[in-house]
């Protein structure tokens, strides 16, 4: 079990005090040490006795890209990963500092694509014990639905129609609605994605708020739009960072930020709809693609699909 420790109190939690006290929660040897590698020299790197709110998210960025940004995709993810899960870990608690800038991306092993999981896979991993509801239900839905992380980890339960399984979500690159005079507006063009039972199963508890929040609530100081907070609770949005973090942590064989992606379970839902013979067309209604060609890199049939489908080509008498 992690052990339990508390944060220093005060505002001025510095660089090494967040450092130690994110590595002593850790419960298990092997991550501390994956961790502590990442987190320590990006400590030294921006000064151990600087004030974690005084780092700028590019400072973050700008000392990852000088310590790994010429080493090994792998070695990048890896200390990426666990300084993301740092971070996210003193937010979490209320702590104000920094995050790692958009630009400071994950990378993409040379020659690879996004996996399709098997759907034997998918149901395992949410089926295990140790896995909490939050997380179960978020990567159920997220395969049922076919959508995009952020589009999912941004609904609200008021936008719910628990009955006709459904909801609607802002897609990605939606745009404001604009007003006459061309002011932008908070409301977006929105999608509707659809989940089934499993989804339909796991989806209880609360009433309003997110649908998917943290287990502590935003510290004082911290300037969280109400839409973001937990009415009931004081719970905030579950943020992408967080929510890929987890994932990691319950599927990372080979040290942290080797394990799945958040989009491997949109991949695998529309890889799997293809093998059981979905249109095309049905296809792009589903993942809200607009262009065929953008929907190929989804659509990776295994290989017992593609001799299934080969068998068809064989003499009638062979196939009896």
């Amino acid at each position: 079990m992690p052990t339990v420790v508390e944060l220093p109190t005060g505002k001025a939690l510095t660089v090494r005090a967040a450092a130690d006290v994110f590595l002593d929660s850790l419960g298990n040897a092997n991550t501390v040490r994956n961790y502590g590698v990442g987190v320590g020299k990006i400590a030294e790197r921006l000064g151990e006795a600087r004030p974690l709110a005084s780092v700028a998210d590019d400072e973050i960025g700008e000392a990852l890209e000088l310590l790994w940004g010429t080493a090994a995709v792998n070695t990048w993810n890896s200390r990426r990963a666990g300084v993301l899960s740092w971070l996210g870990w003193c937010r979490e608690r209320g702590y104000e500092g920094p995050m790692v800038p958009a630009w400071a991306k994950r990378l993409a092993v040379p020659d690879s694509e996004t996996p399709a999981r098997s759907k034997m896979a998918i149901d395992r991993l949410i089926a295990r014990r140790e896995v909490h509801l939050r997380e179960k239900t978020l990567w159920r839905m997220l395969y049922e639905t076919a959508a995009r992380a952020e589009e999912i980890l941004g609904v609200n339960i008021e936008e719910l129609d628990f009955a006709g399984r459904r909801c609607p979500v802002k897609a990605e690159g939606a745009r404001a609605k604009a007003r006459r005079r061309g002011q932008a507006r908070e409301d977006f063009v929105r999608e509707t994605v659809y989940w089934d039972a499993g989804t339909a199963r796991l989806l209880k508890g609360r009433t309003r708020g997110p649908v998917f929040v943290t287990h502590r609530r935003p510290g004082p100081g911290k300037v969280v739009s109400p839409r973001d907070v937990c009415p009931d609770t004081g719970l905030a949005r579950l943020s992408y960072g967080q929510a890929r973090a987890l994932l990691d942590e319950h599927t990372a064989v080979r040290g942290p930020g080797t394990g799945w992606d958040l989009r491997e379970y949109r991949h695998s839902a529309l890889t799997h709809l293809g093998e059981q013979g979905a249109s095309l067309l049905m296809l792009m209604a589903k993942s809200r693609h607009r262009k065929p060609e953008n929907l190929r890199r989804y659509f990776k049939p295994s290989a017992q699909a593609i001799s299934e489908v080969t068998s068809l080509l064989a003499p009638g008498d062979a196939r009896r």
